[in-house]
């Protein structure tokens, strides 16, 4: 079983995570939600969005690829075909002014950061950013795909591209107050089955290597592995300690977000450690929850109880040594009483010493 300190700090990682879902404090300026094409990010977006209806929050979501304005948001921007200053100067207009930009919490989405990633610097990436972020009670969330090859930059002072600055990716990563790993469940657990019986982990989409066209994930497997997604967090504290933990997030389906709970309130994703998943308990664990809920007895690796005939033949057993503690006189107690069997060697040598 983990230990005290163990469990105490996947409960703070925990409540770290719901805390930079809701919002709160603002844990996190920019948060870098990190897909791919066999597990897109929506679902984290989904998240944001509805958790900041719910503390109603302001919500701008710039779209590069997202055709329409989806659920829970309030301003809507097409960003195609925008300059970086056009761009932030219209964002920034939907910006609450005075006293009131203090008291509401402001939520900027941008559906995918490849376009800008692709077209602008990484040093104007970074001022654009900060610029959007450096308001109060303003917090940035980006998506970007991880496998999704950027063309090729071009030097020199035409390009407006130097070969010595950073990977737009490792730039954003470095930018970001948080990082958000989206994976696919059941592509964890098949991992973590290979890794248990000391087999190569498999791969899937472009992990392959393998030529023609992307299979997506479906089938029985994946619905038997169930409907949640794998959530890696790393958070940064302002200390410059990192807080790094695996979770697993279960969206809430079409019908609980139409129809609620039947109350009248929101009913919230699913959100739990990836260790207490099923599939990621390993059996020492699982056989060490058994003996907690027992009665008390003592953890050893073997076990010291007796069943009921164990019981009751010990019970049974006369010891050679019970007749000869009574006393019959003539200063014979104590001595010792043997009989002996059929496989016993008599010596009559040893009977007379």
């Amino acid at each position: 079983m983990p230990s005290s300190t163990q469990s105490h700090a996947r409960s703070h990682a925990l409540l770290l995570l719901q805390k930079l879902l809701n919002l709160r404090d603002n844990a996190s300026p920019l948060t870098l939600v990190l897909d791919t094409l066999e597990q897109n990010g929506k679902p984290v977006v989904q998240e944001f969005l509805s958790r900041a209806k719910t503390s109603k929050s302001k919500t701008i979501f710039t779209s590069f690829s997202t055709l329409h304005k989806p659920a829970n948001v309030d301003i809507f921007i097409k960003a195609r075909h925008k300059t970086p200053d056009a761009l932030r100067a219209e964002i920034a207009s939907h910006y609450p002014s005075g006293a009131a930009g203090h008291a509401h919490r402001v939520l900027v989405i941008f559906d995918e950061l490849n376009g800008l990633a692709s077209t602008t610097p990484p040093s104007d990436l970074a001022l654009f950013l900060s610029a959007l972020a450096a308001a109060p009670a303003v917090s940035l969330l980006g998506v970007y795909h991880a496998d999704v090859p950027l063309p090729p930059r071009r030097n020199g002072p035409s390009g407006g591209s130097s070969e010595y600055e950073p990977d737009p990716l490792a730039a954003l990563c470095h930018l970001a107050t948080a990082v958000l790993r989206v994976g696919s469940l059941y592509q964890a657990i098949e991992r973590q089955r290979a890794r248990d019986r000391s087999l190569q982990e498999p791969e899937w989409g472009l992990g392959e290597g393998r030529e023609g066209v992307l299979v997506g994930l479906g089938g029985e497997k994946k619905v038997a592995a169930g409907t949640g997604i794998v959530l890696e967090m790393e958070l940064r504290r302002r200390s410059g300690r990192a807080v790094a933990e695996t979770f697993v997030l279960v969206p809430r389906t079409a019908a609980q977000i139409e129809n609620g709970n039947g109350n009248g309130k929101v009913e919230t994703s699913r959100l739990y450690l990836l260790s207490d998943h099923p599939a990621f308990k390993s059996p020492n664990d699982a056989e060490q929850g058994a003996a907690g809920e027992g009665d008390g007895e003592m953890e050893t690796t073997f076990n010291l109880g007796l069943t009921e005939k164990q019981r009751r033949d010990r019970e049974g057993i006369v010891l050679p040594y019970f007749d000869a503690q009574t006393d019959i006189g003539a200063g014979e107690g104590g001595r010792i009483l043997y009989e002996m069997g059929r496989e016993d060697d008599f010596d009559d040598e040893e009977d007379e010493i």
